[in-house]
């Protein structure tokens, strides 16, 4: 699964230029990693608060696309916890509750390597399946 997903995220180029990497996904979850390059710092260094966001958003739709094919970002919302600093980031995203309309995932986003509960950012996303194409 995690190379159908890695093979989904590669036909974006914004995720290619990030070179997002799909470490791991099962049927709902996912985890994706990002390697800190120095253009992803905001003035004082940290990971930029639209990275942050950008990576909640994609650990929730990989774990939605995981279950329900190609989906949406309807909404989503991002709580910052504190200063984004790793050499990689680790963004872990699950399915709360798959619907036929709707999806309702929810992701944090940490340290590779780290203790799992000392979290950088935290949020959930609302998901629309949509058809191919």
């Amino acid at each position: 699964m995690a190379g159908r997903l890695q093979a989904i995220s590669d036909l974006a180029g914004f995720n290619r230029w990030l070179d997002l990497r799909i470490a791991a996904a099962a049927p709902g979850t996912v985890e994706l990693h990002l390697s800190w390059r120095p253009e992803f710092g905001q003035y004082s260094g940290f990971l930029h608060a639209a990275l942050v966001g950008g990576l909640i958003e994609a650990a929730c739709g990989f774990a939605a696309a995981g279950q329900a094919g190609n989906v949406l970002v309807s909404q989503f919302a991002v709580r910052c916890f504190r200063p984004a600093v790793a050499a990689t980031f680790v963004a872990r995203g699950r399915v709360e509750r798959l619907g036929r309309q709707q999806i309702f995932a929810a992701a944090t986003l940490g340290a590779l390597g780290e203790d799992p509960e000392r979290l950088f950012a935290a949020g959930e996303a609302v998901l629309v399946p949509v058809a191919p194409g």
